[in-house]
């Protein structure tokens, strides 16, 4: 019994103790293997989470909420237009020719004066289907209403050049002014500097566009050859203010190689190495963001989402650029008017959220073989994001 019990017993006790033994010590080691585990993606996690955070809280920082702007606005709401449709949305892109900062001293003297260099309306369909944007002339003669000026004073009413409005009052006249001409209400409005548009670009390692013949111009520092060529945000700046050299000088000249920068910079954008690449697309967003003063509904990173958002699936085909429809005004050559009836059409089309549609021929003419019967939509000279310049 003893011999049984204790030998069998024997050699089995010690082998069942040391496999007891063991399976206890991998026990051990795999929860302190777990909890060291859990530890590091806590840390991982928390990390991600703050640099997430801080990355954030940088670019959602770097807008310059338009305050001035929206009290200014605030005060004269009663004389506004009306928004007509649901879910439209109107944004006025102004970029301004200030001299001042760092960055932009090399562009001119800062005298103080700051004017709008190039001024869209951006009219984006409720359906989010189709987007327009429309060039406004900086000589365009309009009238200015009474605004309020940087020292606090108020400018009387006048008749001027457009780009007066901006001098005068900044956004808030702008807006007014861009308002009483069109009967549009602005609903948005973002103001964009020159180091800004630079660095942009930069951001974006260059743009693409295509030149139908090479520059060579002293005072914008261009040297560019024929043909298919990228910019830098230097050479960019460049191409879109140059005026004397290129064309015939005029700002209509000017307009349309900005309209069809802007589609070359769509594509880029909208392309997947930038969008689906971290490492480049927080540069460009960095860039965007530290030129951008805007109203205060889109003064933030959440607004900007939600307007960028109703854009990213809008077809290229359907990102239409064009110059509002203008002519030489009678009184002075060297100044631009309203060619009526088209302006007024365009206008109450982009009031009623109606489409429009693009191509190049001449302003007012409707397209189509059969006539203007054969399409609802009137047609103006411009492009689209989607069309190749080279061709």
């Amino acid at each position: 019994m003893s011999d049984t019990a204790g030998g069998p017993s024997g050699r089995a006790g010690p082998g069942v103790g040391s496999s007891a033994t063991g399976d206890g010590l991998k026990r051990r080691r795999r929860r302190r293997w777990t909890r060291g585990t859990a530890l590091a993606a806590t840390v991982l996690v928390t990390a991600a989470v703050g640099t997430g955070w801080a990355v954030y809280a940088k670019l959602d920082g770097n807008i310059t909420p338009d305050e001035d702007a929206a009290a200014e606005l605030a005060r004269y709401e009663k004389e506004r237009p009306t928004s007509v449709v649901k879910g439209a949305q109107n944004i006025l892109l102004i970029g301004s020719d200030s001299r001042a900062g760092e960055g932009n001293r090399k562009y001119g003297r800062d005298n103080g004066t700051e004017r709008s260099d190039t001024t869209i309306l951006l009219h984006v369909a409720a359906d989010r289907e189709s987007a327009t944007a429309v060039s406004l002339p900086r000589d365009l003669m309009v009238d200015v209403p009474g605004c309020r000026t940087p020292d606090g004073a108020r400018a009387e009413p006048m008749f001027a050049m457009f780009n007066y409005a901006f001098e005068t009052g900044g956004s808030a006249c702008t807006i007014r002014t861009v308002e009483k001409m069109t009967d549009v209400r602005i609903d948005h409005h973002m103001v964009v500097d020159f180091s800004g548009f630079k660095e942009m670009v930069d951001a974006l390692d260059g743009v693409e566009i295509c030149l139908a013949q090479p520059i060579r111009d002293k005072d914008a520092k261009l040297r560019l050859p024929a043909g298919r060529v990228t910019l830098d945000g230097e050479e960019a700046l460049g191409y879109v203010r140059v005026r004397k050299s290129l064309g015939n000088g005029s700002d209509t000249d000017r307009m349309d190689r900005q309209q069809r920068f802007l589609a070359a910079l769509v594509k880029k954008v909208r392309g997947n190495d930038v969008l689906l690449n971290p490492a480049k697309l927080y540069p460009v967003l960095d860039a965007a963001t530290s030129s951008l003063t805007t109203d205060p509904g889109l003064a933030s990173l959440r607004g900007l989402y939600e307007l960028v958002r109703g854009l990213r699936d809008i077809p290229t085909e359907r990102v239409q650029f064009l110059t509002v429809p203008r002519e030489s005004y009678v009184y002075n050559a060297n100044r631009d008017q309203l060619v009526e009836p088209e302006a007024e059409r365009l206008f109450e089309h982009l009031r009623k959220d109606a489409p429009v549609a693009v191509a190049r021929q001449k302003a007012g003419e409707e397209s189509g073989e059969s006539g203007p019967e054969a399409s609802p939509e009137p047609t103006f000279e411009g492009n689209t994001a989607a069309e190749d310049s080279c061709r």
